[in-house]
């Protein structure tokens, strides 16, 4: 979601594994806002964030995140999570 509550779409999402320094998945939101991955089973921390090049606010401000997202998975259970994204 952006500052202003409205979902964005096309957002590229890049997810890596805590443990390496380049970026394994890239992804892009939903409609919605939305993005959905599916990682390998078991124990791992992931790190998550947005590539806001190029989206603005309705004002006109550029966007940013505050740093990355730490994701930990035990198994094959989902986790949701909300990067969200300020002027």
């Amino acid at each position: 979601m952006g500052p202003d509550n409205h979902p964005l779409y096309g957002v590229k999402v890049k997810v890596r594994r805590v443990d390496q320094k380049k970026v394994h998945w890239e992804l892009f939101s939903d409609h919605n806002g939305e993005f959905a991955l599916r990682v390998r089973p078991g124990p791992a921390d992931y790190l998550v964030s947005a590539d806001l090049k190029n989206y603005k606010s309705l004002t006109g401000k550029e966007l940013h995140q505050d740093g990355e997202v730490k994701v930990h998975v035990d198994n094959d259970e989902r986790q949701d999570l909300s990067l969200h994204l300020k002027r």
